[in-house]
């Protein structure tokens, strides 16, 4: 029997679990095997199914390309899961103290050093979209009081303001900074954009202190079983639509005939032949001798869902997309448009 004591909460497990090696062996070894599952079937849905053109894409796309792609399109998803982990660990510790050593969930939450914390939450500050932000300061904020419910004993004021002070001053700072964004959500109907703003602020009280013991399992555990489920799911849609070939646009035209331009997905160049993806699924191989011109087809900004900003901070756009610099496009190649440069 062994017993680990952190301020108001001690874990104690009587014996270990008959499974508990033989399910995180598991763990380990199909985890790893979820980036590759996702590399194959985005190159599965990249080739339109087609089982030919996919071995082809796989024969030329650089898998360094591949997981740079990976890493940039979901890079939001990490410093979710930990967060939120330590959150409902945090609540599932408070609650029902005693009792912490029978659940993953306590125990993930009870070992996660601090800093693994702040780091997922600074990340969590550059790539979230700002719809997302008040519900980041409310994770944070929840931490903080959970944290200090485990560690702080006896100290009523304290533990007053940590717990309600606290949340209910960043949650003022935060309607106060989104409140031009929530009027223009609710002026132009956007009711999913004004809740995502106006909401989180409301529970920051309310995440902070224990629940009824016998709700904490379930306040705790049906989130985290419907965020573990539904995330494969939301990561895989995502990743899906991420782009793993440069966009680009060929001019082609032989001796004595019109130039046409072929518009789609460059897969390579090689001696004879400049080889292309088009819209549709379809590869083209074309003879260098035809090849007129090539462009890169620069992307065009992500399309504005709802148009509601928040002090000129479009919602829909992370603090790094909002603050890094961007290629200012000015004006469109007209191959990128399908037509020659010159149609004479």
């Amino acid at each position: 029997m062994s017993e680990i004591h952190t301020g108001a909460v001690s874990k104690e497990r009587h014996g270990a679990r008959p499974r508990y090696r033989a399910e995180l062996n598991w763990l380990l070894a199909v985890l790893p095997g979820f980036p590759l599952l996702l590399l194959v079937l985005r190159l599965w849905y990249l080739s339109r199914q087609d089982m030919a053109t996919m071995l082809l894409l796989v024969q030329y796309i650089n898998p360094l390309g591949m997981v740079g792609a990976l890493f940039i399109t979901l890079s939001w998803t990490i410093p979710a899961a930990i967060l939120v982990v330590r959150m409902l660990g945090g609540i599932l510790l408070v609650s029902v103290p005693g009792h912490a050593g029978t659940s993953y969930l306590a125990v993930a939450a009870l070992r996660m050093p601090g800093w693994v914390v702040a780091v997922a939450a600074m990340i969590a500050a550059f790539t979230w979209q700002l719809q997302l932000l008040p519900l980041l300061a409310l994770l944070v904020v929840a931490i903080l009081g959970l944290t200090a419910a485990q560690s702080v004993q006896g100290e009523r004021v304290l533990m007053f303001w940590i717990t309600i002070g606290v949340p209910v001053v960043v949650g003022v700072l935060v309607w106060i900074f989104v409140w031009p964004g929530i009027v223009q959500a609710v002026n132009g109907g956007e009711w999913s954009t004004a809740a995502l703003l106006a909401l989180p602020p409301l529970f920051g009280p309310v995440l902070t202190g224990p629940v009824p013991a016998k709700w904490a399992r379930m306040a705790t555990y049906w989130p985290a079983i419907g965020a573990a489920f539904a995330l494969p799911f939301v990561v895989g849609v995502v990743f899906l639509r991420a782009p793993v070939l440069p966009d680009s646009a060929v001019e082609v035209g032989a001796e004595g005939k019109a130039i046409t331009v072929v518009r789609g997905q460059l897969i390579s160049v090689d001696d004879n032949s400049t080889t292309m993806l088009e819209a549709d699924g379809e590869v083209e191989f074309i003879p260098n001798g035809e090849v007129r011109s090539r462009t890169l087809c620069p992307d065009t900004a992500p399309p504005s869902y709802s148009g509601v900003t928040v002090r000129g901070w479009p919602v829909e756009a992370s603090a790094l997309r909002w603050i890094a610099p961007t290629r200012a496009v000015t004006e469109v190649d007209p191959r990128c448009l399908g037509r020659p440069l010159d149609p004479s």
